[in-house]
């Protein structure tokens, strides 16, 4: 009988890494079924919190960020496409632009409560990470909404009341207070921590040996 296991997984939405891990999670899972049974709950964090309404240049934001040339970040950027691809994700407009996430986080909390967040996560990483699109524009994030099987005029009336901002704000402190610093970090049962964008056989290790200590537990 597979073992239920509750995984959240915090991100955001402009995480490169973020997407990568995902896509390796879900395909662990996927080989994991006969012994697990997985509810992923996303946790917002903000790689970049007082990004303007109007974002930013990709190139220029991540060399003045991490203090690199705009030639180790086009070499960067093709290596995570191709980690990307590896594992099913077309990043084909990584790195144009960088954008605020806060309200992509405020709906994706709303779509929990609908039972369509992971659906919403996928549909967001594809606006931003495959279309190009400024997933800070709510018309964008309307139409990630729809896209998930979402009630686009209830979507709409989230956005323009500002509606879940606490929540998600105290969502943030929460991670960061328990040592969540970068992302992904993937936490499985309150207790377990796998970092990084892994790669599936990664996290299926992984998830074995936390389904196995969970049953020699019982």
């Amino acid at each position: 009988m597979p073992r239920p296991l509750k995984i959240d997984f915090v991100s955001d939405v402009s995480c490169p890494w973020c997407i990568i891990g995902l896509q390796g999670l879900e395909q662990a899972l996927a080989r994991t079924g006969d012994v697990i049974e997985a509810r992923i709950s996303f946790q917002p964090f903000e790689l970049n919190p007082q990004m303007p309404p109007q974002g930013e240049d990709g190139v220029e934001h991540i060399t003045r960020k991490y203090g690199i040339s705009a030639e180790q970040a086009a070499a960067n950027r093709e290596r995570i496409r191709e980690r990307a691809a590896s594992v099913g994700f077309d990043m084909a407009a990584l790195g144009r632009r960088v954008y605020n996430t806060f309200d992509a986080h405020r709906l994706l909390h709303w779509a929990e409560t609908e039972g369509k967040q992971l659906a919403l996560k996928h549909a967001l990483f594809a606006a931003y990470f495959t279309d190009g699109q400024d997933v800070s524009n709510h018309e964008v994030l309307v139409a990630s909404a729809e896209k998930a099987g979402l009630d686009g005029t209830t979507a709409r009336e989230v956005l323009a009341s500002g509606r879940y901002a606490e929540d998600v704000r105290a969502a943030e402190g929460l991670w960061q207070s328990r040592g969540v610093h970068s992302v992904p970090a993937v936490v499985v049962d309150d207790h377990y921590l796998i970092s990084g964008g892994q790669p599936p056989e990664v996290f299926e290790q992984a998830l074995r040996r936390i389904a196995g200590e969970k049953v020699g537990a019982e």
